[in-house]
């Protein structure tokens, strides 16, 4: 292995599943959910590690907290093995996952961080400083004797995020962060993910659907399908890799025939006063507005990002 922060070398995790086969019959058979992927993240590092659904993220997630056992490999988090020394461990990483809380469902908010203070035996001190700068960058005063069940998506979101943070980990785990947050919201949590990075040094792996997340916070991408590791780099050269594109929705002030002669665009889809255009996910859209406005009666406009899906599906189909 190297000296990466996190090392993961021909890192394997298989299921046996059972299924029925008949009245009194079973048969068993193997699920490989993670396949012999190998990769190494520096300290102080932010990877987004993407892929779709059932691609093996968040069995690697698992696996590198502690909560799973590998079948195969080797793997080290902060010179430890996570499935070995999960105690030691536990002191020196954060978990946030999307789908579920980590808080305690019918307390108020600061009794659920003084439970993680306990649990972790966080020195006084050191816990009301952490809470002081996480309730004030992430905007949560007000919101501290409010019960979990009674937040919104995205309160319970950063109050998750938070709760992860009081014992100053050294590695913090993000499983889909932002998802089903408005816009402000997640705006907010990039910000405040940024700004940790930068100040304390803290590694981030982050697992997300939403491209925008990767762009705006990591240098590197790893994209996992079918757990294998199927592209590892710079997310320029990913987009790259897989010609994907983006979608810039042009509003015009009424219906006209498709927009032509834009360079590095294409229309591909007219809708009374609507219209879509394609162009290249490593181009900028800034000159190919700048072209539409000048030609167009344009009354607003947005880009969408592509759906990881597609870049995958765009790599496999170029072999």
């Amino acid at each position: 292995m190297s000296d990466g922060f996190i090392e993961v070398e021909d890192l394997e995790k298989v299921f046996q599943v059972r299924r029925k086969s008949g009245t009194f019959r079973r048969t068993k058979r193997e699920v490989r959910a993670v396949g012999g992927i190998s990769f190494s993240v520096p300290r102080g590092e932010m990877v987004g590690y993407i892929g779709p659904n059932g691609a093996g993220k968040s069995t690697t997630i698992k696996m590198l907290t502690g909560i799973l056992t590998p079948s195969g490999g080797r793997l080290r988090v902060a010179g430890l093995d996570p499935s070995r020394e999960r105690t030691r461990l536990v002191r020196r990483i954060g978990v946030v996952f999307g789908q579920r809380t980590t808080l305690w469902w019918d307390l108020p908010l600061r009794d659920s961080f003084d439970l993680v203070r306990r649990m972790y035996r966080v020195p006084g001190a050191r816990y009301r400083a952490n809470l002081e700068r996480c309730v004030e960058l992430l905007e949560l005063d007000g919101l501290l004797d409010v019960p979990v069940r009674q937040l919104s998506l995205g309160q319970r979101m950063r109050g998750d995020i938070t709760a992860a943070l009081l014992h100053d980990p050294d590695v913090l785990y993000l499983d889909e962060p932002t998802i089903g947050l408005d816009v402000i919201s997640k705006v907010r949590v990039r910000e405040f993910l940024r700004d940790l990075n930068a100040e304390k040094g803290t590694t981030v792996l982050l697992t997300t659907h939403d491209l925008t997340d990767i762009e705006q916070l990591c240098k590197r991408v790893m994209v996992i399908d079918h757990g294998r590791l199927m592209y590892d780099g710079a997310l320029a050269g990913l987009h790259e890799v897989g010609e994907s594109e983006r979608t810039l929705v042009v509003d015009l002030e009424r219906a006209l025939p498709p927009i032509e002669g834009v360079s590095g665009a294409r229309t591909v889809r007219t809708e009374g006063p609507r219209q879509w255009l394609a162009f290249p996910a490593s181009a900028s859209a800034a000159p190919i507005v700048s072209q539409i406005a000048d030609g167009y009666p344009l009354v607003d406009l947005s880009v969408r990002e592509p759906d990881i899906e597609d870049v995958i599906a765009r790599m496999y189909a170029e072999g």
